[in-house]
């Protein structure tokens, strides 16, 4: 015969009981406390950790993206963009450093031996003209314009090694998604990088034509007698074409890195590059107004050490002597190839990125990553 307490229920011998638990009997040390619950393996001494708590109701649990490179394959934020622009640069520094070196440097040399000697042939001019203001010379005002004139026309050697450069690079750099390295051989050959200079001297030109039609009718104004009318549209025409500018930057931003990648013709690759900043300006100009603070902050404290040696050792507060010019093409040399990397990584990242939101190009580049 058994006692209604041998009938009850015993609890299981893992389990807690939440209620009074019968005291041990005199000498018996009392029971420990449970362990928290932990993963497969953890009580066998395992590689197991506590478990996490359970994902709040109605979300799914994703699988972490896939990463084969720099970046992972899915729409990027702000850090993972910067952070992958300085990995690609280490990933492969033969060609984010080493081309960039040489592109750089070629081009900074010849456009310093240009400067120094447009600068000797502009200044015996402008030091006529101005002997009346300045007949001892001692100012020195003949020699900065001089410089600053032969900068003015030496500026498209540095505008054409950089663009060039910067196409070369987003090659590199999108091999560097898949964690693939490329030569420089196999960068040099990119052909398409022409395409991407073609298309700068087009948006350039268009520019310069919305430009001289400003002033053509600012002037017309003025030598007309509407001096009022002609100050009002040159602010306002001025405004306007600021702002164009900047929507019309942000618009074709994605342009060199589609032409370098895609293998279409090139209006369609315009277009195309046209499209996908639909839905993405503002962010593409918060990445945009953000580099180029950073990249202008970078350039700053590269070239002021040199400018400021130049100045002590030549006691030539203007700059404009061959030690000075020589210091600052150094200076001009190392500052370009940072920021040229740079950018050129963060304008190919933004393109992967976009793409990546609107068709789903992570998926296509995890199969290639996949297949190897």
């Amino acid at each position: 015969m058994t006692s209604p307490q041998d009938d009850a229920p015993r609890p299981p011998a893992w389990a807690a009981p939440g209620g009074g638990q019968p005291s041990p009997g005199p000498g018996v040390p009392p029971p420990a406390p449970p362990a928290p619950p932990t993963q497969w393996g953890a009580s066998q001494g395992g590689w197991g950790a506590p478990v996490p708590p359970p994902p709040p109701p109605g979300s799914a649990w994703k699988p972490p993206a896939l990463q084969p490179g720099i970046v992972p394959l899915r729409p990027l934020g702000l850090g993972e963009v910067l952070d992958g622009a300085f990995k690609a640069i280490r990933a492969n520094p033969r060609v984010m450093f080493g081309l960039s070196a040489l592109v750089v440097g070629g081009a900074v040399v010849l456009s310093t031996i240009l400067t120094w000697y447009v600068q000797g042939l502009v200044s015996g001019a402008i030091s006529d003209a101005l002997l009346e203001l300045d007949p001892s010379g001692a100012s020195g005002l003949d020699a900065m314009l001089g410089w600053a004139v032969g900068t003015i026309l030496t500026a498209p050697i540095i505008w054409l090694a950089t663009t060039v450069l910067t196409g070369l690079l987003i090659v590199s750099v999108s091999r560097s998604v898949l964690g693939r390295t490329i030569t420089i051989g196999e960068v040099l050959r990119s052909g398409r990088v022409w395409w991407v200079v073609g298309f700068t001297l087009l948006a350039g030109a268009a520019v310069l034509v919305v430009v001289a039609l400003l002033v053509g009718a600012v002037i017309g104004l003025a030598t007309a007698d509407q001096t009022g009318l002609a100050v009002t549209v040159g602010i306002l025409g001025w405004l306007a074409l600021v702002v164009a500018g900047i929507w019309f930057t942000i618009r074709t931003l994605l342009a060199p890195p589609a032409l370098m990648l895609e293998g279409k013709a090139f209006w369609r690759t315009v277009a195309r590059a046209w499209r996908l900043t639909r839905g993405s300006f503002w962010r593409l100009l918060g990445y945009y107004v953000l580099v180029q603070i950073m990249v202008s902050v970078a350039s700053y404290f590269v070239m002021f050490p040199f400018e400021l040696v130049g100045t002590l050792v030549t006691q030539d507060p203007t700059g404009t002597s061959f030690v000075s010019i020589v210091l600052t093409g150094i200076g001009n040399v190392i500052a370009y190839t940072l920021t040229t990397a740079f950018t050129a990584a963060i304008y190919a990242l933004l393109y992967i990125d976009v793409r990546m939101r609107r068709e789903g190009l992570d998926l296509e580049l995890a199969r290639a990553a996949q297949a190897g």
